[in-house]
Protein backbone atom coordinates (compact mmCIF):
# COMPACT_ATOMS: atom_id res chain seq x y z
CA UNK A 1 0.00 0.00 0.00
CA UNK A 2 1.10 3.45 -0.67
CA UNK A 3 1.69 6.51 1.09
CA UNK A 4 -0.89 8.14 -0.49
CA UNK A 5 -3.75 5.10 -0.20
CA UNK A 6 -2.59 5.17 3.70
CA UNK A 7 -3.61 9.17 3.79
CA UNK A 8 -7.06 8.13 2.09
CA UNK A 9 -7.26 5.50 4.66
CA UNK A 10 -6.68 7.47 7.53
CA UNK A 11 -9.23 10.34 6.69
CA UNK A 12 -12.16 7.68 6.28
CA UNK A 13 -11.62 6.43 9.85
CA UNK A 14 -11.30 9.72 10.87
CA UNK A 15 -14.60 11.08 9.14
CA UNK A 16 -16.30 7.73 10.30
CA UNK A 17 -14.98 8.67 14.21
CA UNK A 18 -16.12 12.13 13.71
CA UNK A 19 -19.65 11.12 12.86
CA UNK A 20 -20.09 8.80 15.37
CA UNK A 21 -18.99 11.30 18.06
CA UNK A 22 -21.62 13.68 16.46
CA UNK A 23 -24.31 11.04 16.54
CA UNK A 24 -23.46 9.78 20.07
CA UNK A 25 -23.62 13.46 21.15
CA UNK A 26 -27.28 13.93 19.48
CA UNK A 27 -28.62 10.93 20.97
CA UNK A 28 -27.67 11.49 24.11
CA UNK A 29 -29.20 15.07 24.47
CA UNK A 30 -32.29 14.27 23.24
CA UNK A 31 -32.75 11.48 26.08
CA UNK A 32 -31.68 14.57 28.22
CA UNK A 33 -34.00 16.30 27.09
CA UNK A 34 -36.92 13.79 27.04
CA UNK A 35 -36.07 12.79 30.33
CA UNK A 36 -36.33 16.48 31.52
CA UNK A 37 -39.34 16.71 30.03
CA UNK A 38 -40.76 13.73 31.34
CA UNK A 39 -39.46 14.81 34.87
CA UNK A 40 -41.74 18.41 34.79
CA UNK A 41 -44.31 16.18 33.51
CA UNK A 42 -44.38 13.88 36.42
CA UNK A 43 -43.71 16.55 38.61
CA UNK A 44 -46.68 18.54 37.64
CA UNK A 45 -48.70 15.14 37.81
CA UNK A 46 -47.72 15.40 41.76
CA UNK A 47 -48.28 18.68 42.23
CA UNK A 48 -51.88 18.43 41.22
CA UNK A 49 -52.72 15.55 42.88
CA UNK A 50 -51.59 16.85 46.17
CA UNK A 51 -53.36 20.09 45.77
CA UNK A 52 -49.84 21.44 44.67
CA UNK A 53 -46.00 21.93 46.73
CA UNK A 54 -46.73 25.44 47.74
CA UNK A 55 -49.84 24.45 50.04
CA UNK A 56 -46.81 21.71 51.57
CA UNK A 57 -44.44 24.49 52.05
CA UNK A 58 -45.38 26.64 55.16
CA UNK A 59 -45.92 24.21 58.00
CA UNK A 60 -42.23 24.02 58.99
CA UNK A 61 -41.42 27.70 58.61
CA UNK A 62 -41.79 27.88 62.82
CA UNK A 63 -45.12 29.09 64.64
CA UNK A 64 -43.90 31.36 67.28
CA UNK A 65 -46.50 33.66 67.58
CA UNK A 66 -50.46 33.09 68.71
CA UNK A 67 -51.29 33.53 64.57
CA UNK A 68 -49.06 32.17 62.36
CA UNK A 69 -45.96 34.43 61.33
CA UNK A 70 -44.25 34.45 57.75
CA UNK A 71 -42.27 36.97 56.09
CA UNK A 72 -43.98 35.50 52.72
CA UNK A 73 -46.01 37.96 50.96
CA UNK A 74 -49.37 37.88 50.62
CA UNK A 75 -51.51 37.25 47.56
CA UNK A 76 -54.33 39.14 47.18
CA UNK A 77 -57.47 37.06 47.24
CA UNK A 78 -59.88 37.11 44.52
CA UNK A 79 -63.10 36.56 47.09
CA UNK A 80 -66.01 39.07 46.77
CA UNK A 81 -66.30 40.68 50.39
CA UNK A 82 -70.35 41.22 49.74
CA UNK A 83 -72.66 39.17 51.60
CA UNK A 84 -73.45 36.11 48.77
CA UNK A 85 -73.60 32.43 47.73
CA UNK A 86 -72.16 32.41 44.91
CA UNK A 87 -69.14 30.77 44.48
CA UNK A 88 -65.76 32.89 44.58
CA UNK A 89 -62.66 30.52 43.31
CA UNK A 90 -62.46 27.11 42.27
CA UNK A 91 -59.59 26.23 43.95
CA UNK A 92 -58.38 27.52 47.24
CA UNK A 93 -56.18 30.46 46.22
CA UNK A 94 -54.07 31.22 49.45
CA UNK A 95 -50.58 29.91 49.09
CA UNK A 96 -48.52 32.35 51.34
CA UNK A 97 -49.14 34.75 54.16
CA UNK A 98 -47.31 37.89 55.61
CA UNK A 99 -48.99 38.31 58.97
CA UNK A 100 -47.00 40.78 60.58
CA UNK A 101 -48.44 42.84 63.79
CA UNK A 102 -50.54 45.85 62.99
CA UNK A 103 -49.77 48.24 65.38
CA UNK A 104 -51.56 51.16 64.33
CA UNK A 105 -53.81 51.03 68.42
CA UNK A 106 -50.68 49.67 70.30
CA UNK A 107 -49.82 52.82 71.92
CA UNK A 108 -53.68 53.64 72.80
CA UNK A 109 -54.42 53.65 76.64
CA UNK A 110 -57.33 50.76 75.91
CA UNK A 111 -54.77 48.48 74.25
CA UNK A 112 -52.47 48.96 76.98
CA UNK A 113 -55.04 47.28 79.62
CA UNK A 114 -55.50 44.42 78.00
CA UNK A 115 -54.35 41.15 78.84
CA UNK A 116 -51.22 39.40 76.53
CA UNK A 117 -53.84 36.85 74.81
CA UNK A 118 -56.43 39.78 73.79
CA UNK A 119 -53.13 42.05 72.94
CA UNK A 120 -51.81 39.37 70.75
CA UNK A 121 -55.32 38.54 68.74
CA UNK A 122 -55.81 42.24 67.88
CA UNK A 123 -51.81 42.53 66.88
CA UNK A 124 -52.67 39.80 63.82
CA UNK A 125 -56.64 39.56 63.67
CA UNK A 126 -55.89 41.08 60.40
CA UNK A 127 -54.63 37.52 58.96
CA UNK A 128 -57.43 35.98 58.06
CA UNK A 129 -56.90 33.08 55.51
CA UNK A 130 -53.80 30.84 54.90
CA UNK A 131 -52.44 28.24 53.15
CA UNK A 132 -53.90 24.87 53.40
CA UNK A 133 -51.76 21.80 54.08
CA UNK A 134 -54.53 19.17 53.65
CA UNK A 135 -57.31 19.38 50.83
CA UNK A 136 -59.86 16.86 50.01
CA UNK A 137 -62.14 19.02 47.43
CA UNK A 138 -63.13 15.36 46.33
CA UNK A 139 -65.26 15.13 49.11
CA UNK A 140 -67.79 17.22 47.66
CA UNK A 141 -67.56 15.65 44.40
CA UNK A 142 -71.32 14.59 43.56
CA UNK A 143 -74.63 15.10 45.39
CA UNK A 144 -74.32 15.26 49.26
CA UNK A 145 -77.16 15.06 51.36
CA UNK A 146 -75.24 15.60 54.94
CA UNK A 147 -72.07 16.81 55.26
CA UNK A 148 -70.12 15.88 58.96
CA UNK A 149 -67.78 18.26 59.78
CA UNK A 150 -65.55 18.05 62.84
CA UNK A 151 -63.21 20.61 64.71
CA UNK A 152 -60.34 18.55 65.75
CA UNK A 153 -56.69 19.24 66.60
CA UNK A 154 -53.53 17.15 65.33
CA UNK A 155 -53.30 15.35 68.93
CA UNK A 156 -56.54 14.27 69.16
CA UNK A 157 -56.81 11.11 66.94
CA UNK A 158 -58.42 8.72 69.30
CA UNK A 159 -61.28 11.25 69.06
CA UNK A 160 -61.25 10.87 65.09
CA UNK A 161 -60.79 6.86 65.10
CA UNK A 162 -64.06 6.60 67.41
CA UNK A 163 -66.30 9.37 65.63
CA UNK A 164 -65.25 6.90 62.16
CA UNK A 165 -66.21 3.80 64.54
CA UNK A 166 -69.85 5.38 65.13
CA UNK A 167 -71.53 8.34 64.05
CA UNK A 168 -68.83 9.83 62.13
CA UNK A 169 -69.28 6.94 59.59
CA UNK A 170 -69.54 7.63 55.82
CA UNK A 171 -72.53 6.07 54.62
CA UNK A 172 -75.57 5.59 52.41
CA UNK A 173 -79.22 5.69 54.00
CA UNK A 174 -82.19 5.78 51.73
CA UNK A 175 -79.82 6.42 49.01
CA UNK A 176 -78.85 9.42 50.81
CA UNK A 177 -75.39 10.33 50.93
CA UNK A 178 -72.85 10.69 54.20
CA UNK A 179 -69.36 12.26 53.93
CA UNK A 180 -67.45 13.41 56.83
CA UNK A 181 -64.22 15.58 57.31
CA UNK A 182 -61.91 16.87 60.53
CA UNK A 183 -60.72 20.25 60.42
CA UNK A 184 -57.08 20.67 61.79
CA UNK A 185 -54.89 23.83 61.95
CA UNK A 186 -51.29 23.21 62.93
CA UNK A 187 -49.70 21.63 66.38
CA UNK A 188 -48.48 24.08 69.01
CA UNK A 189 -45.93 22.16 70.23
CA UNK A 190 -43.16 23.38 68.00
CA UNK A 191 -40.90 20.58 69.76
CA UNK A 192 -42.96 17.64 68.56
CA UNK A 193 -44.43 19.59 65.52
CA UNK A 194 -42.75 17.70 62.92
CA UNK A 195 -43.71 14.34 64.23
CA UNK A 196 -47.30 15.32 64.66
CA UNK A 197 -47.77 16.19 61.15
CA UNK A 198 -46.03 13.07 60.09
CA UNK A 199 -48.65 11.22 62.18
CA UNK A 200 -51.25 13.20 60.57
CA UNK A 201 -50.11 13.07 57.19
CA UNK A 202 -49.82 8.95 57.70
CA UNK A 203 -53.78 8.83 58.94
CA UNK A 204 -55.04 11.03 56.42
CA UNK A 205 -53.38 8.48 53.58
CA UNK A 206 -55.70 5.87 55.42
CA UNK A 207 -58.65 7.93 55.84
CA UNK A 208 -58.30 10.71 53.43
CA UNK A 209 -60.80 12.65 55.66
CA UNK A 210 -58.50 15.76 56.91
CA UNK A 211 -58.63 19.18 56.13
CA UNK A 212 -55.90 21.26 57.50
CA UNK A 213 -54.58 24.50 56.63
CA UNK A 214 -51.26 26.55 58.50
CA UNK A 215 -52.03 28.27 61.39
CA UNK A 216 -51.47 27.36 64.70
CA UNK A 217 -54.44 25.34 66.68
CA UNK A 218 -55.21 27.62 69.53
CA UNK A 219 -58.71 28.32 71.35
CA UNK A 220 -58.60 32.16 70.12
CA UNK A 221 -58.23 30.31 66.32
CA UNK A 222 -61.15 28.12 66.80
CA UNK A 223 -62.69 31.20 64.78
CA UNK A 224 -59.97 30.81 62.16
CA UNK A 225 -61.04 27.11 61.80
CA UNK A 226 -65.11 28.60 61.14
CA UNK A 227 -63.96 31.25 58.21
CA UNK A 228 -61.59 28.84 56.82
CA UNK A 229 -64.56 26.26 56.64
CA UNK A 230 -66.91 28.56 55.24
CA UNK A 231 -64.65 30.02 52.49
CA UNK A 232 -63.29 26.05 51.58
CA UNK A 233 -66.94 25.12 52.09
CA UNK A 234 -67.89 28.23 49.39
CA UNK A 235 -64.78 27.40 46.79
CA UNK A 236 -65.77 23.17 46.28
CA UNK A 237 -69.27 22.40 47.28
CA UNK A 238 -71.81 23.13 45.36
CA UNK A 239 -74.14 20.14 45.84
CA UNK A 240 -74.35 19.46 49.31
CA UNK A 241 -77.85 20.00 51.32
CA UNK A 242 -76.97 19.82 54.73
CA UNK A 243 -73.97 20.17 57.02
CA UNK A 244 -73.62 19.45 60.77
CA UNK A 245 -70.62 20.94 62.14
CA UNK A 246 -69.48 19.84 65.79
CA UNK A 247 -66.16 19.17 68.10
CA UNK A 248 -64.84 15.70 68.58
CA UNK A 249 -66.61 14.79 72.00
CA UNK A 250 -69.71 15.14 70.73
CA UNK A 251 -72.74 11.90 70.61
CA UNK A 252 -74.60 12.45 67.46
CA UNK A 253 -77.39 10.16 66.28
CA UNK A 254 -77.34 10.75 62.26
CA UNK A 255 -81.02 8.83 62.43
CA UNK A 256 -82.78 11.72 64.66
CA UNK A 257 -81.17 13.90 62.29
CA UNK A 258 -82.83 12.38 59.59
CA UNK A 259 -85.57 12.05 60.93
CA UNK A 260 -85.12 16.03 61.82
CA UNK A 261 -84.65 17.09 58.32
CA UNK A 262 -87.41 14.99 56.56
CA UNK A 263 -90.48 16.50 58.37
CA UNK A 264 -89.53 20.11 58.13
CA UNK A 265 -88.79 22.76 54.55
CA UNK A 266 -87.34 25.43 55.99
CA UNK A 267 -84.80 28.03 53.68
CA UNK A 268 -81.93 29.03 55.75
CA UNK A 269 -81.93 26.31 58.44
CA UNK A 270 -79.69 26.67 61.18
CA UNK A 271 -80.42 25.07 64.75
CA UNK A 272 -78.98 23.81 67.15
CA UNK A 273 -78.89 24.31 71.01
CA UNK A 274 -79.17 28.34 70.57
CA UNK A 275 -78.58 31.02 73.50
CA UNK A 276 -80.96 33.86 73.27
CA UNK A 277 -79.98 37.63 75.07
CA UNK A 278 -76.42 35.80 76.27
CA UNK A 279 -74.23 38.47 78.31
CA UNK A 280 -70.43 38.44 77.46
CA UNK A 281 -68.50 37.17 80.00
CA UNK A 282 -66.56 39.43 82.33
CA UNK A 283 -64.84 37.48 84.70
CA UNK A 284 -61.43 37.45 84.21
CA UNK A 285 -61.02 33.60 85.69
CA UNK A 286 -63.16 32.47 82.76
CA UNK A 287 -62.41 30.83 79.84
CA UNK A 288 -64.67 32.95 77.45
CA UNK A 289 -64.31 36.48 79.40
CA UNK A 290 -64.09 38.93 76.98
CA UNK A 291 -62.81 42.62 77.81
CA UNK A 292 -65.31 45.60 77.60
CA UNK A 293 -62.27 46.92 75.11
CA UNK A 294 -63.60 44.14 72.48
CA UNK A 295 -66.86 43.82 72.88
CA UNK A 296 -69.08 46.70 74.40
CA UNK A 297 -72.69 45.56 74.31
CA UNK A 298 -74.99 44.22 76.53
CA UNK A 299 -75.97 40.88 74.67
CA UNK A 300 -74.68 38.67 72.14
CA UNK A 301 -76.54 38.02 68.97
CA UNK A 302 -78.47 34.86 69.46
CA UNK A 303 -76.16 31.71 68.47
CA UNK A 304 -75.95 28.25 68.73
CA UNK A 305 -73.27 25.90 71.15
CA UNK A 306 -70.31 25.22 69.24
CA UNK A 307 -70.82 21.67 70.26
CA UNK A 308 -72.78 20.77 67.75
CA UNK A 309 -75.57 22.30 65.21
CA UNK A 310 -77.30 21.78 61.57
CA UNK A 311 -77.44 24.16 58.63
CA UNK A 312 -78.22 24.32 54.93
CA UNK A 313 -75.71 24.31 52.08
CA UNK A 314 -77.11 27.75 50.81
CA UNK A 315 -76.78 29.69 53.70
CA UNK A 316 -73.21 28.39 54.50
CA UNK A 317 -72.09 30.24 51.69
CA UNK A 318 -74.00 33.10 52.67
CA UNK A 319 -72.43 33.17 56.24
CA UNK A 320 -69.00 32.58 54.21
CA UNK A 321 -69.83 36.11 52.55
CA UNK A 322 -70.89 37.31 55.58
CA UNK A 323 -68.56 36.87 57.12
CA UNK A 324 -65.85 38.79 55.10
CA UNK A 325 -67.22 41.85 56.10
CA UNK A 326 -66.85 41.30 59.91
CA UNK A 327 -63.43 41.82 62.32
CA UNK A 328 -62.62 37.71 63.82
CA UNK A 329 -63.80 37.72 67.27
CA UNK A 330 -62.04 35.02 69.40
CA UNK A 331 -64.91 32.58 70.44
CA UNK A 332 -66.13 30.91 67.29
CA UNK A 333 -69.99 30.46 68.08
CA UNK A 334 -70.57 33.74 69.10
CA UNK A 335 -68.69 35.08 66.28
CA UNK A 336 -70.91 32.89 63.77
CA UNK A 337 -74.17 34.01 65.30
CA UNK A 338 -72.41 37.54 64.12
CA UNK A 339 -72.16 36.20 61.04
CA UNK A 340 -76.37 34.85 61.21
CA UNK A 341 -77.49 38.41 61.99
CA UNK A 342 -75.58 39.95 59.10
CA UNK A 343 -78.18 37.84 56.74
CA UNK A 344 -80.89 38.20 59.25
CA UNK A 345 -81.51 34.39 59.71
CA UNK A 346 -82.56 33.58 63.29
CA UNK A 347 -80.99 30.00 64.04
CA UNK A 348 -83.69 28.08 66.18
CA UNK A 349 -83.40 26.61 69.36
CA UNK A 350 -84.09 22.22 69.28
CA UNK A 351 -84.42 20.63 72.42
CA UNK A 352 -82.42 17.79 70.96
CA UNK A 353 -79.64 19.35 70.54
CA UNK A 354 -77.61 19.48 73.91
CA UNK A 355 -74.42 20.96 73.73
CA UNK A 356 -73.80 21.53 77.48
CA UNK A 357 -75.25 18.06 78.83
CA UNK A 358 -78.20 16.38 79.33
CA UNK A 359 -79.06 18.38 82.55
CA UNK A 360 -76.72 20.89 84.50
CA UNK A 361 -75.50 18.75 87.07
CA UNK A 362 -72.65 16.71 85.20
CA UNK A 363 -72.90 14.13 88.32
CA UNK A 364 -76.48 13.24 87.57
CA UNK A 365 -77.00 9.58 86.75
CA UNK A 366 -79.73 10.94 83.96
CA UNK A 367 -76.40 12.22 81.92
CA UNK A 368 -75.58 8.52 81.35
CA UNK A 369 -78.72 7.23 80.44
CA UNK A 370 -78.78 5.32 77.27
CA UNK A 371 -82.18 5.67 76.66
CA UNK A 372 -81.82 9.57 76.74
CA UNK A 373 -79.09 9.38 74.10
CA UNK A 374 -81.55 7.35 72.38
CA UNK A 375 -83.98 10.58 71.51
CA UNK A 376 -81.19 13.09 70.91
CA UNK A 377 -79.48 14.44 67.97
CA UNK A 378 -76.63 15.75 69.83
CA UNK A 379 -74.74 15.49 73.38
CA UNK A 380 -72.03 17.25 74.31
CA UNK A 381 -68.31 16.08 76.39
CA UNK A 382 -67.98 12.57 76.26
CA UNK A 383 -64.40 10.94 76.05
CA UNK A 384 -63.68 8.14 73.68
CA UNK A 385 -64.48 5.02 75.79
CA UNK A 386 -67.57 6.93 76.81
CA UNK A 387 -68.92 7.25 73.22
CA UNK A 388 -67.97 4.20 72.19
CA UNK A 389 -70.14 2.73 75.31
CA UNK A 390 -72.97 4.75 74.62
CA UNK A 391 -72.86 4.07 70.73
CA UNK A 392 -73.08 0.27 71.86
CA UNK A 393 -75.75 0.66 74.33
CA UNK A 394 -78.05 3.29 72.02
CA UNK A 395 -77.57 0.69 69.30
CA UNK A 396 -78.24 -2.55 70.72
CA UNK A 397 -81.83 -4.07 71.70
CA UNK A 398 -82.39 -1.14 73.97
CA UNK A 399 -85.90 -0.98 75.20
CA UNK A 400 -86.86 2.29 76.76
CA UNK A 401 -89.65 2.76 78.87
CA UNK A 402 -91.01 5.67 77.41
CA UNK A 403 -89.53 7.51 74.46
CA UNK A 404 -88.22 10.80 74.83
CA UNK A 405 -90.39 12.85 71.96
CA UNK A 406 -88.26 15.50 70.74
CA UNK A 407 -87.99 16.04 67.22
Amino acid sequence: MTARDRWRVYKRVCLMFFLAVVTITVVQRGHMSTGAQFHVERQTRQEAATGGALQKKGLYSGTDRFWKVSKRKQEPTTEDPKVTEERGARTWDVTTTNCTANLNFSNTEWFAGLEANFKQFLLYRHCRYFPIIINHPEKCRGEIYLLIVIKSIITQHDRREVIRKTWGKEQEIDGKRIKTLFLLGASANEVEKANHQKLLEYEDYIYGDILQWDFMDSFFNLTLKETHFLKWFSTYCGNVRYIFKGDDDVFVNVQNIFEFLGDINIKNLFVGDVLFKAKPIRKKENKYYIPQALYNKTHYPPYAGGGGFLMDGPLARKLYGASETLDLYPIDDVFLGMCLEVVQVTPIRHNAFKTFGLVKNKNSKLNKEPCFFKGMIVVHKLLPPELLNMWKLVNSDLICAQKVEIL
